[in-house]
């Protein structure tokens, strides 16, 4: 989506000018933009990480160990690579503290992409080879409208696809296979 702003030194400088409603990534050197997510794309985010962080960041009926966010800033390259996922998770032992601003610098062990009809080719042609260059570990990338889950695992910076879930499966998929979770679109 092309947006018009005020000349600036750097792409950073270009993504924080971006007006309210709007977020912003650099992937490749481009400054690529996109209009907040509807509400049932929100609801899928949200669900998906109220389900997680009970077992996963707090331990209770399950492991703990690990920090779920929802959409962080996360810098691959200070201020240069930037992405900003639905959902990420690091475990602990990674990230032991949240930095002191909002910019993320290790790179996440897992992400979540909720896919919309404006962003799914963003999603699998420009993040999904970004994210797996930078190393993230799993992705799990969410369709709302099909009501599917696809869980990727990294293997030398190429994805494998590892497990699909459909409509009222119960998800058991890693990194998350300590707890079954019900599907975050119902």
């Amino acid at each position: 989506m092309a947006i018009l702003l005020p000349h600036t030194e750097s792409l950073y400088a270009a993504l924080e000018l971006l007006p309210d409603g709007y977020r912003g990534e650099i992937i490749g050197g481009r400054l690529h933009t996109s209009p907040r997510p509807a509400a049932k794309h929100v609801m899928v985010g949200s669900v998906l990480g109220a389900d997680l962080l009970n077992p996963y960041q707090r331990g209770r009926g399950g492991p703990g160990g690990w920090w779920i966010l929802d959409e962080p800033e996360v810098h691959f390259a200070r201020n240069i690579e930037v992405v900003v996922p639905d959902l990420a998770g690091w475990k602990r032992e990674r990230m032991p503290s949240l930095p002191d601003d909002h910019r993320f610098e290790v790179v996440p062990d897992c992400v979540c992409g909720i896919l919309s009809p404006g962003t799914a080719n963003y999603d699998s042609e420009i993040k999904m080879p970004a994210y797996a260059g930078h190393g993230v570990r799993w992705l799990w990338l969410i369709d709302p409208a099909a009501q599917h889950l696809q869980v990727y695992e990294n293997t030398d910076s190429s994805w494998k696809l590892k497990n699909e879930f459909n409509a009222d499966d119960s998800i058991s998929a890693p990194p998350f296979t300590d707890v079954a979770l019900k599907p975050p679109w119902s």
